[in-house]
């Protein structure tokens, strides 16, 4: 095989190929004797069709095999043997072929480039710790304590009102007549939530145990007895129980119902989930901040197939006529992204950094607990979709790098107060609006969306709320969570 490499302009290249026919033939020769054992021909035993009979018969289709394959294993060889990282998919130009001459073609490749590494050392970083106050884990707590639904039994002739839990039998009909489902027992109502049945709930509102009450309403449109829908229902229901609402205390009970050891268990769970909550924000902006290094490290060329790739990833949503107008920020920005991915991708190579498939599992099993009952739905979800699956992959393999990047690079630990943790994260928040308004802005063309995102990003307000959390008879890390 003859190969001659010529630089055509920057990153792209041309390499002739030329593979002679005595190769080729033998390669043929070995392809005819591998088909040989399993043709069938009448007139011959099996095995033992001449070689000539064959070639008459499959000649073309062999030959076509054996040359495409000739063509991958030398382009594969070729590439590697000159070092060349392409950047997308070689194109591959036919020059001279056919039974009983040279094989010439010509490989088109753009080569990625050059990447120096030696300034990773240098790259600095923020690590934040957050330092909790024993009061925000009380406050924590007594939100967990709120949503809690905690009821203990009325006097019997007490009247219910809002907040109330009401229990209750009853059996329906529509005009005189019962209908599928129509009874139930045990049932159970907060008053003022209405949840039931449009306009159920206040019907019992003054109701006392071991009370009869008529209630009378329009079945809903989402009804399972499509004939009766719209049409009004009489229910007869039996007061079984009047519950008032009281406080939980909170007191070790409370916190072995969640699955702590004792109060004091649960405060030192809390006091580490909201350090963790704050921990994954804060390292999210890191991140940005590492990438902002390496954005800035210099690269000379850059593939232009790569960026024309990514033009079309991010104008996917536009018309033709503003891509044209907009081309310039279009292509500055995909730079930039093209810029950042070589060289991550880079630096994994040389850290040999790879992503296993426990690690693949691990995640989408970490993602199926954070979605209780839709594990299967997750699970199909990347079975029958590999490109989400890659996209995860990436997802791994890029935090990966970053970890490996932090190992290299010169933390400035801090130890910071909630309030300047939520600070830190309201300015970064308002920060990205802006550049993405402007990244918007930049290649819209549509005067009056200007002025709308203009004035978004004027008056967004970012303020950070402590989210009502749920808890059931689980782990506290899995039932105390800030959604």
């Amino acid at each position: 095989m003859k190969v001659t490499v010529e630089n055509k302009k920057g990153l792209e290249k041309s390499i002739k190929v030329l593979v002679d026919k005595q190769t080729i033939n033998l390669q043929l020769e070995d392809k005819f004797e591998e088909i040989k054992k399993d043709v069938v021909l009448k007139g011959f035993r099996p095995g033992k069709v001449p070689t000539e009979i064959l070639k008459r018969q499959f000649g073309k289709a062999v030959y076509g095999e054996v040359i495409d394959k000739i063509l991958k294993e030398s382009t594969t060889k070729v590439l590697e043997d000159k070092k060349i990282k392409p950047a997308g998919q070689p194109k591959i130009d036919l020059k001279t072929f056919g039974e009983g001459k040279d094989l010439e073609y010509t490989i088109s490749v753009t080569e990625l480039p050059k990447i120096d590494l030696k300034n990773f050392s240098q790259i600095k970083y923020d690590e934040y710790s957050v330092k909790i106050d024993p009061k925000e884990t009380d406050k924590r707590i007594d939100q967990i304590a709120k949503t809690q639904n905690n009821f203990k039994d009325a006097t019997d002739d007490y009247k219910s009102k809002d907040g109330d839990l009401v229990v209750f039998d009853y059996k329906a009909s529509v005009d005189g007549k019962d209908f599928k489902g129509n009874t139930g027992s045990n049932t159970q109502i907060v008053l003022g939530k209405d949840l039931f049945i449009k306009g159920f709930d206040k019907q019992l509102i003054g109701s006392k145990n071991k009370d009869e009450r008529t209630v009378k309403v329009k079945l809903p449109e989402n009804f399972p007895e499509k004939d009766i829908i719209n049409k009004e229902a009489v229910f007869n229901c039996k007061i079984t129980s009047v519950k008032q609402p009281e406080d939980v205390k909170i007191n070790d009970d409370f916190a072995k119902n969640l699955g702590a050891k004792d109060l004091n268990n649960l405060k030192e769970l809390i006091s580490k989930q909201i350090n963790d909550e704050f921990k994954n924000s804060l390292e999210i902006i890191t991140k940005a901040k590492i990438l902002e290094q390496i954005e800035k490290q210099k690269i000379d060329d850059l593939p232009e197939n790569l960026i024309d790739q990514e033009v079309k990833n991010l104008s996917r949503s536009m018309k033709e006529e503003d891509i044209q107008k907009n081309m310039k920020s279009l292509k500055d920005e995909a730079s930039k992204r093209i810029k950042t991915s070589l060289i991550l991708s880079a630096f994994g190579d040389e850290k040999k950094i790879q992503v296993s498939e426990q690690e693949m599992n691990s995640e989408v099993a970490k993602q199926m607990g954070m979605m209780p009952g839709q594990e299967k739905i997750v699970q199909e979800y990347y079975k029958k979709n590999p490109a989400a699956l890659d996209s995860l992959r990436g997802s791994i393999y890029e935090q990966k790098i970053i970890n490996e990047i932090k190992n290299t690079a010169q933390p400035n630990k801090k130890e910071i107060t909630k309030e300047q943790a939520e600070k830190i994260l309201k300015e970064e928040n308002e920060k990205n609006l802006k550049k993405q308004t402007k990244f918007t802005s930049a290649v819209s063309n549509d005067d009056k969306q200007k002025k709308e995102k203009k004035a978004v990003t004027k008056n967004i307000k970012t303020t950070s709320k402590d989210s009502k959390q749920t808890s059931k008879k689980k782990k506290v890390t899995k039932k105390v969570s800030k959604k």
